[in-house]
């Protein structure tokens, strides 16, 4: 099984902030500005508006004197979600399974056309910046689309971005109550005979105590994330 999308040059994550605006800038129009600028197609700027809405209440969670100076969102303090999913080779999994090491948590469909590969491939980045500390991260992947990602094509997909990835899958009623737990949107939306997926384009920072800290945006670069990781580490 081939990932054409796999050959897009190294560093192709986009490297401008959404949390930059100008005074009286919504954090939305910031989205859709960032997004214009760079060169999304109106359905990619659809989708990447969207994942704004689920956190937008959230973003002034860590904005205390004392709150650590993020790119991303806080989340410190909010409720840490969970899930009861399975990993490619069928084990049961729940977020306590990988209590001990920070996580990126990311939910996305293998289908996806520009979204979900610029967020593996950030995370791959990451991974590389953080050096020693590369081997504590843990990164996984949820599907919003277990009708179409068997184990085998989720297994492929995350394999061929690292072997360390971790591709989890469920139920239809599973996904819904891990991406309701995450407050993550998705929806199917209808293209023709086939569909595609809208979805939240939010990297989730897990601590290795299993607390919930950072949203990372989609237009952070992997340096930017490291940089709101290392407050984490």
């Amino acid at each position: 099984m081939r990932f054409p999308f796999l050959r897009a040059p190294h560093g192709a994550a986009p490297s401008v902030a959404l949390s930059v605006a100008s005074p009286g800038t919504s954090g939305l129009a910031a989205a859709d500005a960032s997004s214009r600028h760079l060169g999304l197609a109106p359905d990619s700027r659809r989708r990447l508006l969207l994942s704004c809405l689920p956190l937008a209440a959230l973003t002034l969670a860590g904005c205390g004197p004392d709150a650590p100076k993020l790119l991303g969102m806080d989340l410190s303090g909010m409720p840490t979600g969970d899930f009861q999913l399975q990993d490619v080779n069928g084990q049961s999994r729940t977020l306590a399974d990988y209590r001990g090491h920070p996580i990126l948590l990311f939910f996305g469909f293998t289908q996806c056309p520009d979204i979900c590969p610029t967020a593996l491939t950030r995370a791959l980045e990451i991974k590389e910046l953080l050096g020693a500390d590369a081997d504590k991260l843990r990164v996984l992947f949820i599907t919003v689309d277990p009708e179409r990602d068997t184990p085998e094509i989720l297994g492929a997909y995350t394999s061929a971005f690292d072997p360390g990835f971790v591709g989890l899958r469920g139920t239809p009623e599973q996904t819904r109550a891990a991406a309701q737990s995450f407050k993550v949107f998705y929806q199917k939306v209808p293209t023709g005979s086939s569909y595609t997926m809208d979805h939240t384009a939010l990297t989730y920072v897990i601590d290795a105590k299993g607390k919930l800290r950072i949203a990372l945006r989609h237009a952070q670069s992997a340096a930017e994330c490291v940089q709101d990781l290392r407050t984490v580490l």
